[in-house]
């Protein structure tokens, strides 16, 4: 009783293609490895379920007729794909989808985000900049696999991995008044002029509160939304500020002068991941890569 029409056999589609390729049954067995009849044997199967002949003998060979070629062609994409699973892996890209706010994405991350892509070429990263709260938006939308943040944020459908810890400073020009002190407190920052980061950040009721203990009255001359801001203030010469030196320190300790900041204020970076999904295989490498290359610096630690 001939087989059903939808049973296939690897075997006789290469017993197939090994026929019309030598010609002979001989030719075909020599290359398969297998007797003649085992060859005879498949091709009559192969006939059998088609309903079809599939050679025709001509001068001592045999000859391929159109339903073998038909099928011949039509087997192309199956055994291109055997080949591909039987040959060496293909390198397979993947993406990490990246979100930091500015005072982490400029200049930071940037820098290590092309040491993480030389070191991993089959990677690639999708890298937005935003702020704090679209690092979480994007994290519960399913739109981004990791974010950078230094908000200390409670979101259910969210996870903070700790990352750096930091002290505050106070950051202001090197030949400003108060910079070759080797501490500050609030108190010495009385009738001084002071950039201020805005009331939407923590740290601002935070240090206000201190000043008021201290009864100190620093001159607030600007407010601004990022620490990177504060200290290019600073640097022109518009008065000191106090902010998280991580990761500013890397690229402002040639031009300012960092001073600790005697205070309870401390600062938490995280790494900021969904809580209903797993991690991705490379975004745990970038966090990895991260940890391991993040410079040293003297106001900072590894959270």
């Amino acid at each position: 009783m001939s087989r059903t029409k939808n049973w296939h056999s690897i075997p006789e589609y290469n017993a197939l293609r090994a026929l019309m390729q030598a010609g002979t049954t001989t030719g075909a067995a020599h290359h398969l490895g297998l007797s003649q009849s085992a060859v005879s044997r498949s091709i009559a199967n192969l006939e059998d379920r088609l309903g079809a002949a599939l050679f025709e003998r001509e001068a001592g060979r045999l000859r391929p007729t159109q339903e073998a070629v038909r099928l011949n062609r039509r087997l192309d994409p199956l055994f291109e794909a055997l080949d591909r699973i039987d040959g060496p892996a293909e390198p397979v890209q993947e993406t990490l989808r990246l979100i930091a706010p500015p005072t982490y994405a400029h200049r930071f991350l940037v820098s290590l985000i092309n040491s993480f892509l030389t070191m991993n070429p089959n990677f690639f990263v999708s890298f937005e900049v935003n702020t704090s709260d679209e690092v979480t938006r994007g994290l519960l939308d399913d739109r981004f696999d990791l974010g950078v943040t230094g908000v200390e944020l409670s979101r259910a459908g969210v996870k903070l991995l700790p990352y750096r810890m930091s002290q505050a400073v106070c950051v202001m020009t090197r030949d400003h008044a108060l910079a070759d002190r080797s501490e500050l407190q609030p108190k010495d920052l009385d009738g001084h002029n002071m950039i201020a980061l805005t009331h939407r950040h923590a740290r601002r009721g935070q240090l206000e509160r201190l000043l008021h203990q201290a009864r100190s009255a620093p001159r607030i001359v600007a407010e601004v939304s990022t620490s990177f801001a504060a200290a290019d203030l600073a640097k022109e010469g518009l008065g000191l500020t106090v902010i998280n030196p991580f990761p500013l320190y890397h690229y402002r300790s040639d031009d300012l002068a960092f001073v600790p900041f005697r205070s309870p204020i401390r600062y938490q970076t995280h790494f900021v991941t969904s809580d209903t999904r797993p991690v991705p295989r490379i975004a745990r490498a970038f966090m990895r890569h991260l940890r391991l290359n993040t410079p040293a610096d003297p106001y900072s630690r590894r959270g």
